[in-house]
């Protein structure tokens, strides 16, 4: 056992603004007898006197006043240490380290981070790549806090909340064929260049919720990291592309590229965000939802509101 403990400290505190034994007995709710005998068991753990007796008001040796040092020190820092975790508990702060499983989202996402910085400083944010690993897993074991995701897993221990839902267009040049017709149909890009991000096809729209079914492989798949680079191949006749609708509409604007829904209906997924289930209800992780999904409505074009299915 340490020789030093917090209630030491906190009692030669008491001695020290009080002046007198009886006085700082009163402080620390000890009767003087027992804040005599637990500073002299104190003194001898140490093998030295803390301050002169029979003084007033109290005068402390050198190691006293070293053990006041050490007191003036520790004990703010407690008591700051408690309040934070006083903070945590009620879901006032924490950290939210995330990841996003989506290439594109970073437009919305980090505008999404300065809105709620402004009013939550004290949460710790940072973002860690998720397109390398299995971020879902690492959600549930604690390394990461939310992840980004469009494709939920029946995951114990994870909760999710949808934060809008998107339509998965094609994008194709002004002088492709496809442009004559009102949609397209999987067999119509089995011969096409499909130009994607570099991930793994069971995260692309484009594959899981159309061509596969479908049972239909493109005729070749060329990978680009950046929207812009996508689109810009797209535009030049290099191959097609699908993207979410909100991330096409400006280069539409723009008279870019045309797009075309995949089938008759179009396919709209819906981006959620996975958070544990024991943080589900935290107040500083309900608020950074709350807040993406405010920035992604006041800027996305063509998004819709979303409910869990």
């Amino acid at each position: 056992m340490s020789q030093i403990e917090i209630r030491h400290l906190r009692t030669l505190v008491a001695l020290r603004e009080t002046g007198s034994l009886v006085e700082a007995s009163e402080r620390v709710f000890l009767t003087q007898s027992a804040l005599s005998h637990q500073i002299k068991e104190l003194e001898g753990r140490l093998g030295c006197s803390l301050f002169l007796r029979k003084t007033r008001p109290v005068r402390f040796t050198s190691a006293g006043i070293r053990m006041l040092e050490l007191a003036d020190e520790v004990l703010p820092r407690l008591h700051n240490a408690e309040l934070d975790l006083q903070r945590v508990a009620g879901g006032e702060t924490g950290r939210i380290i995330m990841a996003i499983e989506c290439h594109s989202c970073f437009e919305w996402l980090l505008p999404a981070i300065d809105s709620y910085r402004d009013a939550w400083s004290d949460v710790e944010l940072d973002i860690s790549s998720g397109f390398h690993f299995a971020p879902l897993p690492a959600l549930a074991r604690g390394d990461l806090d939310l992840v980004i995701t469009a494709d939920p897993v029946d995951e114990p221990g994870i909760a999710y909340f949808p934060v809008f839902s998107y339509e998965a267009q094609l994008a194709i040049a002004k002088s492709h064929p496809l442009v004559n017709k009102p949609w397209v149909e999987p067999a119509d890009l089995a011969q096409e260049v499909v130009i994607t991000y570099p991930v793994d096809r069971d995260r692309l729209d484009l594959f899981t919720g159309f061509l596969q079914p479908a049972g239909v492989e493109p005729g070749r798949v060329r990978h680009a990291e950046l929207t812009t680079m996508i689109v810009q191949l797209v535009a030049s006749g290099r191959g097609v592309t699908c993207l979410p609708n909100w991330a096409l509409y400006e280069y539409l604007q723009n008279d870019y590229v045309v797009v075309r829904s995949l089938g008759e209906e179009g396919i709209w997924p819906t981006l959620y965000a996975a958070v544990r289930k024991d943080q589900a209800d935290a107040p500083f992780m309900t608020a950074f939802i709350d807040v993406a999904k405010q920035v992604c409505f006041a800027n996305l074009r063509g998004i819709v509101t979303a409910e869990l299915g």
